[in-house]
């Protein structure tokens, strides 16, 4: 892949698109931000976009669609049944990820609930290399439990390795021969590990993972929802594909895995999802479920428009300039805030620019969620929303106690060709100052909880007075500013 420099030094990324249509956007003043705050129960996810300056809670369904996608979405075929729309989209599921059978479905989660019906009962153990919140929740909801197998690098927030999504494979020979192959349906793959500030694994952790699947006889599961991205660091950081294609290298990571499934919303800019396979017994376990979930088989709960989408974003995800743009970005804002000595999780990985809101918010306790804390302050001192990945995107025991999270981070999504370079810098601009003044920044408690996925739905409130301090501190430095 070609570096293009700069004559005068400067290390920026450059994007390789033009934008053709814009949506305007809105900072408004702080004073609203905190109200908004207090109307969404200090919780990201219930903020109205009519508040929110720059969106980067997720990249799920945001990232930008370009031209051919949108194209391809007027020449949809709406037959219920039979549609040329899924023919196309099921040659490029062949195309790019070599799988010939494929289930629809609406996004990614329903994938997981799909899987989760044909083959968690009670007392299943699905080893993986890290959860995702949905997925542990499908999971448990069906009488199953995880096994998350990092090896201890993965856990250490600032580092240097390159793959800290890699899977112990000690700890899953170890799993497999306590609880037995009989109880294992799958192993777990997701690349890359959202939950640990989208962290990559190797090719060569997922052909040992293979030969311990094939050993013991269970079936490897790969969540491709950010499989490009993953690739693109296959591509920067393993030796032996430094020469090798995005594509190629995709190819080679779906060959290793017996089920692939993946969100649309992040794998190919669009909306839906999908499961696909090459062994048709597999394929014959899960066919049923779509129908009764979901749709039927030939469009699965999803638009034909987005249908259409989905297959040329698929081939776009072959794409190099397209997929390195969002990490390209995402390694900039982690070292302009490492620049301001912003604790950060390192290295750079997908998704997003992930803060170690443990070390910034070291002052407050883990059970007034540190996280969700900054997430807050972030939101009303620049309107920026970014989403808490710590102990409030945690679940509650069976007994109903606290499980504090490995990591407090804050993630600040960088969606695929949404962001300019100067909004990505005002980014930095008000985290740095945010982190200048974190002592600021208190604690917060639960006023709603949902009893499960509260992440989404819950609601909090501040243990002191410390929002209005904050302000104060804003009004000092900014003055009149937005």
């Amino acid at each position: 892949m070609d570096e293009i420099k700069f004559y005068y030094g400067e290390n920026i990324p450059l994007e390789l698109h033009k934008v053709r249509v814009v949506q305007k956007l809105h900072l408004v003043p702080i004073e609203r931000r905190l109200a908004a705050l207090e109307e969404g129960g200090y919780n990201t996810f219930r903020l109205s976009t009519n508040d929110v300056f720059l969106d980067m809670l997720t990249d799920s369904g945001t990232n930008a669609m370009s031209d051919n996608q949108l194209a391809a979405m007027m020449q949809a075929d709406d037959a219920y049944a039979g549609s040329q729309s899924f023919a196309r989209l099921q040659k490029a599921v062949e195309d790019v990820l070599g799988k010939k059978y494929y289930l629809p479905v609406h996004q990614g989660r329903a994938a997981e609930n799909i899987l989760s019906n044909a083959y968690i009962k009670k007392g299943s153990l699905i080893p993986m290399n890290y959860h995702f919140t949905t997925t542990m929740a499908h999971i448990t909801q069906y009488g199953g439990k995880i096994a998350e197998l990092l090896y201890d690098e993965g856990y250490v927030i600032e580092s240097t390795h390159p793959f800290k999504g890699n899977m112990n494979i000690d700890k899953l020979e170890e799993i497999i021969k306590i609880h037995g192959a009989k109880n294992i349906p799958f192993i777990r793959m997701e690349a890359s590990t959202n939950l640990i500030g989208g962290q990559p694994f190797s090719i060569q952790n997922l052909r040992d993972v293979r030969t311990v699947a094939d050993k013991y006889k269970i079936r490897l599961v790969l969540d491709a929802s950010l499989l490009g991205e993953n690739a693109y660091l296959v591509h920067l950081r393993e030796e032996e594909f430094k020469e090798t294609s995005l594509g190629d290298i995709i190819k080679i990571m779906t060959d290793l895995s017996d089920i692939v499934y993946f969100s649309a919303r992040k794998l190919s800019s669009s909306r839906g999802g999908g499961i696909c396979t090459n062994d048709l017994d597999i394929y014959r376990e899960m066919e049923a479920l779509v129908p009764l979930f979901e749709g039927y088989l030939t469009y699965g709960g999803i638009s034909v428009r987005e249908i259409e989408s989905m297959a040329v974003g698929l081939y776009e995800t072959l794409d190099e300039t397209m997929i390195r743009q969002s990490p390209d970005f995402i390694a900039y804002l982690v070292d302009s805030l490492l620049n301001h000595n912003v604790p950060m999780v390192t290295p750079a990985g997908v998704l997003g620019a992930h803060v170690n809101a443990m070390k910034v918010c070291e002052h407050i306790p883990q059970n007034q969620y540190p996280a969700g804390a900054l997430a807050a302050a972030l939101f009303l001192i620049s309107g920026v929303r970014g989403m808490e990945r710590g102990t409030v995107s945690n679940q509650r025991d069976e007994y109903g106690n606290e499980t504090l999270a490995d990591m407090e981070l804050v993630r600040l999504a960088v969606p695929r060709r949404v962001f300019t370079l100067s909004q990505i810098k005002y980014v930095a601009d008000r985290m740095a100052w945010l982190y200048e003044n974190r002592k600021l920044i208190g604690g917060l408690r639960f006023v709603y909880e949902p009893p499960v996925l509260r992440f989404f739905m819950g609601g909090l409130e501040p243990v002191s007075d410390w929002p209005q301090k904050l302000i104060a501190k804003f009004k000092e430095d900014f003055g009149e500013s937005l």
